[in-house]
């Protein structure tokens, strides 16, 4: 409370015209994950992941594609090869119109395509005024690639585990807001404590400096003392001028980031309550391996690993079946093109088997191979990093409390000395040395409180932002991503 009013009159005495807001560190959170910078970007990568994780989808779906050429006219010469060999030119004059439906299916489990389409063909001859119509009203093809990777199946994998960690880590961006608002707000608040530490202290330095005056003429103290007081006055007001400069740096990084206007002035409260976590390790390792982007991750690279090793053996031979069935029809009227059909059947079997690569594709499987098994290493040493970081942070955060419950009865131990202190002094029972020490503990006793406050609320975001878990409502963090997408 001190250290609010200190904080007014400061505005006051600075003769600001402002706004000013006194924030909670929860509304302060709030107001990050809203229109902070960081979170506008976190969700531009969710985005951005949600519509590559669309095209996906999009590949598993009937795609209809309609061609055509409306139409094409050509007069010109072209080459023509005679009965004997040789070539002289011709004139063409003539008009064509085409076109072609198809619907295409990719077939994930082979990994082929098959479609079917419809054909229509007309040709004109402008000297001989002649027309011709050609159709072919269905066609059903079947496009296989034999013995080679199945891209489709793998995507099928791979991409959902993609999406779901672009999910998880947008969860944990939304965290770590949460965290760089914490930092930035005890940063206020700290300077706001320090002001008010300055302002006080400069107070009492003056108010002492006068007592200090009246008993040196009545010779109780000696003169070593009073030089010692007038220091004192001094060292405060060129603390409390330094404590000025920096809580309005403090206060426009946080204005900052909260998308604040320039004008506002904010006044930062101290956290009366802090959340009661009772945690485990295990149960902190279980909760991360279940949300945490790290163990999407994993999973994601494992698969890619794999996924590379199989492109590589099947790019040792490729053989490809091709097949076509359906009927067509010609005509000079168009009416006729669709009568008297017959069967339009084509099949193909293309192979391309390197007989001299002077093992080139086996290097590559090697290559892919070998690659696969620093990828199973590093994840190893990474999975092992993250279960030991996640170890010592519970460790952290279970005994923060603890920590903070001891700077808190410091702090008002040092506070009720320091006052103490002041009393004897002003009666003449201890020295200047004396008070000054305890002036000394009394400010560091406070902002050592205010720093472990810090450190509570930043290890108890840090947990929910590695376990994905709200430990106040005991559920999993979870957002409506539709909705986020769609903004």
């Amino acid at each position: 409370m001190r250290s609010i009013v200190s904080f007014f009159i400061l505005l006051a005495s600075l003769g600001a015209r402002c706004e000013v807001v006194q924030l909670t560190l929860t509304a302060a959170i709030d107001r990050a994950r809203l229109h902070s910078v960081d979170a506008a970007v976190a969700l531009d990568e969710l985005r951005q992941a949600y519509w590559e994780y669309r095209t996906y989808r999009a590949e598993l779906l009937p795609e209809v594609n309609f061609s055509a050429t409306l139409p094409g006219y050509y007069k010109q010469y072209t080459p023509y090869m005679n009965e004997n060999g040789s070539y002289s030119f011709v004139r063409n004059n003539y008009m064509e119109l085409n076109g072609e439906l198809s619907l295409t299916q990719n077939i994930w489990l082979t990994g082929g395509s098959i479609s079917l389409t419809t054909q229509f063909d007309f040709y004109r001859d402008m000297e001989l005024n002649a027309n011709r119509f050609m159709s072919i009203p269905v066609a059903l093809t079947l496009n296989q690639p034999i013995f080679g990777v199945n891209n489709l199946k793998w995507s099928r994998r791979i991409e959902p585990e993609r999406y779901a960690e672009a999910k998880a880590a947008f969860l944990s961006a939304t965290e770590d807001v949460a965290m760089t608002a914490i930092t930035n707000y005890f940063s206020l608040l700290m300077a706001q404590e320090n002001l008010a530490i300055s302002r006080q202290n400069l107070a009492n330095a003056t108010k002492l400096y006068e007592v200090a005056v009246e008993k040196r003429k009545m010779g109780q103290i000696s003169e070593n003392d009073l030089l010692q007081m007038e220091l004192n006055v001094l060292d405060a007001r060129s603390e409390t001028t330094e404590r000025e400069s920096s809580l309005k740096s403090a206060m426009f990084t946080l204005r900052t980031f909260l998308d604040f206007d320039e004008t506002t002035e904010i006044v930062p409260v101290i956290p009366e309550e802090v959340p009661a976590v009772e945690l485990t390790y295990s149960d902190a390792l279980d909760k991360a391996l279940a949300n945490n982007k790290f163990a999407r991750n994993v999973r994601r690279r494992q698969l890619e690993a794999d996924y590379a090793v199989a492109k590589a053996k099947g790019d040792l031979r490729q053989i490809t079946l091709y097949a076509q069935v359906g009927y067509t029809g010609t005509s000079n009227e168009f009416s006729q093109a669709y009568r008297g059909l017959r069967d339009n059947q084509v099949v193909e079997v293309g192979v391309k088997i390197p007989l001299l690569d002077w093992g080139k594709r086996r290097g590559n499987v090697k290559v892919a191979e070998s690659n696969r098994r620093v990828v199973e290493s590093r994840l190893r040493q990474e999975t092992m990093d993250f279960n030991q970081n996640l170890f010592l942070l519970v460790e952290r955060f279970s005994n923060q409390q603890m920590q903070l419950d001891i700077a808190s009865r410091a702090d008002t131990i040092s506070q009720k000395r320091y006052h103490t202190n002041v009393e004897t002094f002003l009666i003449g029972r201890i020295s200047t040395l004396d008070l000054n020490d305890s002036q000394v503990q009394k400010d560091q006793a406070r902002q050592n409180m205010v720093n472990e406050l810090y450190l509570y609320w930043r290890y108890y975001y840090q947990l929910r932002s590695l376990t994905l878990w709200d430990y106040s409502r005991n559920c999993n963090i979870d957002a409506d991503f539709d909705r986020l997408i769609r903004q």
